[in-house]
């Protein structure tokens, strides 16, 4: 296997370009809302126009009950895209962007941003049940591995910038700076440190930045304040009734997670091709979009769906019946867009089950105990943090994310409640995410939780073998076994004199047939000299690229003669740092 032996970028260099990557992904997200627009109004209503409120329910069209049809007109162009230029643009784009930092070293082919956006716009604008947040991920993340690749850096500068670049995605998507980061962090980068925060921080600010001066300033969506009163907040009878919530949307989450992949599957195993397929699974969500319009006046389950949360978040919609029918249409509906092969997020379908759920919920309890429940709504808001909490697996995300776009803080410690049951309930029904299932059927498996890496705070003076002992090159392995095999030392210097020519294992001393071979016949000329201060994990990299198992250590890095060693570092060592580090965390 090749070992990458880029110089690391200085953190400055690194952080400019961050900006960069946040400036495309912030202008990528103005685009591809644009294209949206334009595909949308010229598709569902017949007209150009690069204006869409999502927020707003979309007019009748002039098509008629021939509206059916046009999701499946996306769905001809969608699958010519992927089918053609790049596969990985199918489906909701983050587990993509999750494999090639595990699996890819952080290479994404430059092709898949331009594919995702214009096969994503297509099955968005055309009616397809989706979000719009994970096409931009991908588009961030893609121009951020693009830059890494360009220009000369270690695996994990490249991997920080894709990480950058989804948050950024997704801060300018929804207007939430702090959520953008959360995102990346708890499910992006593999490392938590102030080498890749202050990045990704920077590039999601610049990326927000750049929204708010095209999209305003104002929250995703604009809910009137809560007028809860005092009693509410502080009641604990209150706080228990979103216990309850929390496992309804926790079962609802891990529903959701199945019923993605078993709609994938029964597509896959449908005859036909990727045409035939998706173009039926659309079909059926234009059924479902017409006969709602029929029924109840808005197309409400088409695209990102924002005009129905709106209008739930407003009070507008809390038939407690209604609102179960819209979040068990929307599951449907997505579940087809999915399934039979579109392109986009999964972040707006949860929302809008989310809210549902919620404002179901709430209505209910306001029905019942119209003094100790006065505010539905507040249940919707809290609904959304619970869903995206529980499908995604990125709890702190939820609820940071559903705060800034809802900027509603009489909220908060029922989101936390909410949010928590919710993620735990999916994880005892559904070990995977939504993301991480996609993975794991690949047999790609994503690691749940982070562990502090032991490796970035030992020292090697923490873990090196402090016996030195040096053998003289012309010495028999006879020799050698008879006087030190006993000792426990795994590694010895091989000397000329006084001078250092080479190591030698124990191991591979040991494997040796003819007995009567010198160590300089058996050593290994391949070594690297580090100091003792010098961190575990360097040490590593440092060994990987010149290819050797063994480091010797110095106090000043520089070694003259066998008296300047004072320990020594071996992959043994090593491998027992990283065993003591799986202990912290079994026993």
């Amino acid at each position: 296997m090749d070992v990458e032996k880029n110089k690391e970028l200085s953190q400055f260099r690194l952080s400019m370009l961050a900006i960069l990557v946040g400036i495309v992904a912030g202008f990528g997200a103005i685009a591809f809302r644009a294209l949206i627009a334009i595909i949308h109004n010229g598709m569902l209503l017949g007209k150009f126009s690069i204006f869409y409120d999502a927020n707003i329910h979309t007019q009748p069209s002039p098509w008629g009950k021939y509206v059916m049809f046009v999701p499946v007109l996306g769905a001809l162009g969608v699958a010519f895209l992927v089918k053609n230029f790049a596969p990985e643009a199918k489906g909701h784009g983050v587990p993509e962007v999750m494999d090639s930092v595990y699996y890819n070293k952080g290479k994404i082919r430059p092709i898949v941003a331009a594919i995702k956006s214009i096969a994503s716009a297509l099955s968005i604008g055309s009616g397809g049940s989706i979000g719009r947040e994970g096409p931009i991920i991908q588009i961030g993340s893609s121009f951020g591995s693009t830059v890494g690749q360009l220009i000369r850096m270690p695996a994990w500068q490249r991997i920080t910038l894709i990480a950058a670049g989804a948050g950024a995605g997704i801060a300018a998507t929804f207007n939430t700076p702090i959520g953008g980061v959360l995102f990346a962090i708890e499910l992006i980068v593999p490392e938590f440190s102030v080498r890749t925060f202050i990045p990704i921080a920077i590039s999601t600010s610049t990326a927000t930045f750049i929204g708010r001066i095209f999209f305003g300033t104002h929250p995703s969506f604009v809910i009137p304040a809560f007028a809860v009163p005092e009693n509410q907040l502080t009641n604990p009878y209150v706080l228990i009734t979103y216990i309850g919530l929390g496992l309804i949307v926790g079962v609802i989450a891990a529903l959701f997670i199945k019923s993605i992949y078993a709609f994938e599957d029964f597509f896959d195993k449908m005859k036909g091709n990727y045409y035939t397929r998706h173009m039926i699974g659309m079909f059926a969500e234009g059924i479902i979009m017409y006969i709602l319009f029929t029924q109840f006046g808005h197309y409400y389950i088409s695209g990102v769906g924002y005009s129905t949360v709106q209008d739930i978040l407003m009070g507008a919609l809390s038939v407690p019946w209604f609102l179960l029918l819209l979040a068990a249409l929307k599951l449907l509906s997505t579940s087809l867009t999915l399934g039979s092969g579109a392109s986009g997020g999964i972040f707006s379908p949860a929302l809008f089950m989310g809210a549902a759920l919620g404002g179901m919920y709430g209505s209910i309890l306001h029905q019942l105990f119209p003094t100790f429940v006065s505010n539905p709504p507040a249940f919707a808001v809290v609904g959304m943090a619970g869903m995206i909490s529980g499908v995604t697996g990125a709890a702190i995300t939820g609820i940071v994310m559903i705060f800034e776009m809802t900027r509603n803080y009489n909220v908060i410690i029922p989101m936390i409640i909410t949010a928590a049951i919710a993620d735990g309930v999916r994880r005892v029904l559904s070990k995977d995410s939504i993301y991480t299932k996609k993975l794991t059927r690949r047999g790609h498996i994503i690691p749940e939780i982070f562990h502090m890496n032991i490796l970035l705070v030992k020292k090697v003076k923490d873990v090196m073998e402090k016996r030195v002992v040096s053998v003289p090159k012309s010495m028999a392995i006879d020799q050698f076994l008879k006087d030190y095999a006993r000792i426990g030392i795994l590694s010895f210097i091989v000397t000329d004199g006084n001078t250092i020519v080479g190591v030698a294992t124990m191991k591979y001393v040991l494997r040796q047939i003819d007995r009567t071979l010198k160590m300089e016949n058996v050593m290994s000329r391949k070594y690297v000299i580090v100091k003792e201060d010098d961190m575990l994990f360097n040490v590593i990299a440092k060994m990987r690229g010149k290819r050797c198992p063994t480091a010797l250590v110095t106090l000043n890095g520089k070694c003259a003669s066998v008296s300047d060693v004072i320990g020594i570092v071996t992959k043994e060592e090593i491998a027992e740092a990283s065993a003591a580090q799986v202990e912290m965390f079994t026993e």
